[in-house]
């Protein structure tokens, strides 16, 4: 399995629109963060995580040729918005592509973009999409495999993480119950959001997520969903534990 980090930004991205702020000036292409998403491939699946509003930058970027779904973990735009960009793929492959979330994403989606989820009088460059819904303490299955989905609270909200295999990508995360930790034991890879230093009310902070990581006991464990406010990428990895990364744009990992 390889997982490519699309994008490891928070919901305005680095860097911020007009901010002077000195990370979002850096040089550092590490410190450049669009929308937070992943793409995911194994044996002949290739999925993504998400699609926020740098979707089609992200797809260019790192030459994703093929998708075969997507899978969301909520409804906020920076995991989204960029869903109408999933029209190459839909010509190309001649098939509606298939997306996964909770039943409330799906209708919230349907409402946004109704050109695509139409099925009379559709216009006819528009995508189609094939829906599947998601629900807490039920498994799907993507070819072959097993996905487990998670479900986690982002303030009041409930949004959904996913294990594939081996490999956990939670974001968006605030609180999780202990009975939702228990489905993530024996991870190798946890996708864990950071956003912050100081505490946040919807999203876990540095110290949250490492001590949720020093729980979970993954082989590794990958901070994203990161805000300018955390820091320089360099500055702040020198700090971690030796088996946790501050993810960055673009960054390959193999399982």
């Amino acid at each position: 399995m390889e997982v490519y980090f699309l994008g490891t930004g928070t919901s305005q991205g680095i860097p911020v629109i007009g901010s002077n702020h000195s990370v979002c000036k850096s040089s550092d292409p590490k410190d450049k963060r669009l929308r937070v998403s992943v793409w995911v491939t194994w044996e002949d699946n290739s999925i993504v995580i998400d699609c926020g509003p740098d979707f089609r930058q992200q797809m260019l970027i790192s030459d994703c040729s093929t998708l075969d779904a997507i899978l969301f973990t909520h409804e906020h735009a920076d995991h989204t918005a960029g869903l109408d960009d999933i029209r190459p793929f839909f010509f190309k492959q001649k098939r509606d592509i298939p997306i996964y979330g909770h039943s409330r994403v799906l209708e919230n989606l349907n409402k946004r973009f109704d050109y695509i989820f139409k099925t009379e009088n559709k216009y006819p460059g528009a995508p189609g999409v094939q829906t599947f819904t998601v629900n807490n303490n039920e498994d799907f299955k993507i070819g072959q495999t097993n996905i487990i989905p998670i479900e986690v609270n982002h303030g009041n909200l409930q949004v959904f993480g996913y294990r594939i295999q081996d490999f956990v990508y939670l974001t968006d995360v605030k609180t999780i119950d202990d009975t939702e930790i228990r489905k993530l034991k024996g991870a190798k890879v946890l996708v864990v959001n950071a956003l912050r230093e100081e505490p946040h009310q919807t999203h876990f902070s540095l110290q949250d997520a490492l001590d949720f990581i020093h729980l979970v006991q993954p082989e590794r464990a990958y901070l994203t969903h990161i805000s300018h406010l955390m820091g320089f990428h360099e500055e702040v990895q020198q700090r971690l534990p030796k088996n946790v990364f501050l993810a960055y744009d673009n960054l390959k990992i193999t399982l």
